[in-house]
């Protein structure tokens, strides 16, 4: 038997990122695990529900600029601290070593093995949050973190998940099954063959 949890979001855990913008003049960043994918095709969106309280948004709005960054289990510590802290009353711009991209505005962070440059979409308005949707114009990762094909190995990245319930930040555990394929035995049997 479940039991009925009302109106309660239980898609946690999600991936917890670092979203990066130039707010006057500097940049600034946030923690952020409200994230999704748009989808699949070319060009590719994402999205990111900040509260409308946080000092980043408008960096985000004003310059149409913003990175994701993908912090791995070694920076907890920085992830939260960016989490806790607001840039309206302290300086983040020199917590991260920083790197340039394509984008002007949108500060990517040398410690995260994978950061993404998005150019501002469009913006959501939500009574407490703005969803902000970004397109990727640029992906880096560490090559430490690649495969042979090129596509980046989540194992060697070792992402932070930040989960709701329990308020803490989890680790990945092991592959289950790869997608797009172990279903296939039933896809045929239910069809008949």
């Amino acid at each position: 038997m479940k039991r009925n949890l009302g109106p309660v979001n239980a898609l946690y855990p999600s991936l917890t990122t670092i979203v990066g913008a130039v707010v006057d003049g500097k940049p600034n960043f946030l923690a952020v695990a409200h994230v999704g994918i748009m989808n699949h095709g070319q060009p590719q969106y994402l999205s990111f529900g900040l509260n409308k309280k946080h000092y980043t948004n408008q960096g985000i709005v004003a310059n149409r600029e913003f990175s994701v960054c993908i912090p791995g289990e070694d920076l907890v510590v920085e992830t939260d601290y960016v989490g806790l802290v607001t840039g309206r009353n302290t300086d983040k711009s020199g917590v991260f070593e920083l790197f340039q991209g394509e984008l002007a505005f949108a500060p990517l962070i040398v410690g995260c093995p994978v950061c993404m440059e998005c150019r501002l979409e469009r913006v959501l308005d939500f009574e407490t949050h703005d969803v902000f949707i970004g397109e990727v114009v640029a992906t880096h990762a560490d090559e430490s973190v690649l495969r042979e094909d090129g596509k980046v190995d989540l194992a060697r990245v070792r992402p932070l998940m930040f989960d709701m319930a329990s308020m803490h930040y989890w680790s990945l555990g092991a592959q289950v099954a790869p997608c797009w394929n172990v279903g296939k035995g039933l896809k045929a049997a239910l069809r008949g063959g």
